[in-house]
């Protein structure tokens, strides 16, 4: 396969950071970094431009920090409830997705993009969760997000479950209940 080496503008997951030099698969490169203007080709006059922006992308990168630390404080100190609709054994109707998060943020006067809020997946339980939010590459702020009930009311969760087992039929196994009745006709 034909690789490529490209220089990248933009911190990319899990791939390198701005200014590096990383070699990846020429479709890649051609599709997706150099159109959406992530990275550049590796000419020798590409690298020696960004040498000379070294400079600005440090401040850039040092101002870009500071304002992730300051918001990073401010998001310490908040914390999210989102009300939803319980069924059976606290098994929320629909979820919490890192979008609600997002949009939760957002009416509280923070911009986070939702794909810097890092939700395996979405939480479709009741309690309370830590949800990670990725505001740089280096800060990372665990955010406490409750899940309640409609109307804000906590919901004992193990209290749900212990009463869901407990209207569960108990069911004997089809081949025991056969051996009973079998047992029984031969008196």
């Amino acid at each position: 396969m034909a690789h490529k080496q490209v220089l990248l503008r933009e911190d990319i997951e899990n791939l390198g950071g701005r200014g590096e030099v990383v070699r990846v698969k020429a479709g890649y490169a051609r599709n997706y970094l150099l159109p959406r203007k992530l990275a550049v080709e590796a000419t020798a006059s590409n690298v020696k431009q960004i040498e000379s922006e070294r400079a600005a992308l440090l401040k850039r990168e040092a101002k870009e920090r500071s304002t992730a630390e300051g918001q990073a404080e401010q998001l310490r100190n908040l914390s999210l409830k989102f009300e939803r609709k319980v069924g059976e054994a606290g098994i929320l109707y629909g979820s919490v997705t890192s979008m609600d998060i997002a949009h939760a943020l957002k009416d509280q006067g923070y911009e986070i993009d939702r794909r810097h809020i890092v939700l395996r997946e979405p939480i479709k339980r009741f309690g309370n969760y830590t949800v990670p939010v990725r505001l740089h590459r280096e800060i990372t702020v665990e955010m406490p997000v409750s899940v309640l009930g409609e109307g804000g009311v906590e919901v004992d969760v193990t209290a749900l479950e212990a009463e869901a087992e407990s209207k569960a039929p108990t069911e004997v196994p089809e081949s025991e209940a056969n051996s009973n009745a079998s047992s029984e006709n031969e008196d």
